[in-house]
């Protein structure tokens, strides 16, 4: 997938690009979605999809924690009100929920990337993050990520 950088932005009240993670958000929190503020949707996009990431994860293509698919383009915000109307996809362990960041003990700062893609067609069903950048790489119209970081010591 080819970067499509045009106009969509995406930020949060709760994370500082590339700052830590605060706790209540990990899996040693409460496993709470960071509010995730989404700008400049094209007009031409007919769906939005979002994807949490840890590529600093010791699997081979990293450790998907969160896919949801099938939120409005209208949207402002992504709230619990609109993440409940979303189709949530598995996550590296096959839950189709939410799963905070949970690095190996001592194994360094991991980067989070919450990663928002604008679409000019519908995802069908509830693919893994393979499946969605293999099937729909060439649907993206716009994108944009936000990260932030996280280290457990013990």
């Amino acid at each position: 997938m080819g970067p499509n950088l045009k106009s969509i932005t995406l930020s949060s009240p709760d994370l500082a690009h590339g700052q830590p993670i605060e706790k209540r958000f990990t899996h040693e929190g409460n496993d709470d979605i960071p509010r995730l503020v989404v700008a400049g949707v094209p007009s031409d996009a007919v769906e939005l999809a979002v994807i949490m990431h840890d590529p600093d994860a010791p699997w081979t293509y990293g450790f998907v924690h969160w896919t949801a698919y099938g939120i409005p383009t209208d949207v402002s915000e992504l709230t619990p009100e609109v993440l409940a109307t979303a189709r949530t996809g598995p996550n590296e362990t096959g839950d189709h929920a939410y799963l905070g960041p949970y690095p190996p003990p001592g194994h360094g700062t991991h980067h989070y990337f919450f990663e928002i893609y604008a679409l000019d067609r519908k995802v069908e069903g509830e693919p893994t993050r393979d499946e969605f950048m293999r099937e729909y790489a060439g649907n993206v119209i716009d994108q944009a990520r936000i990260c932030g970081t996280y280290e457990r010591h013990e």
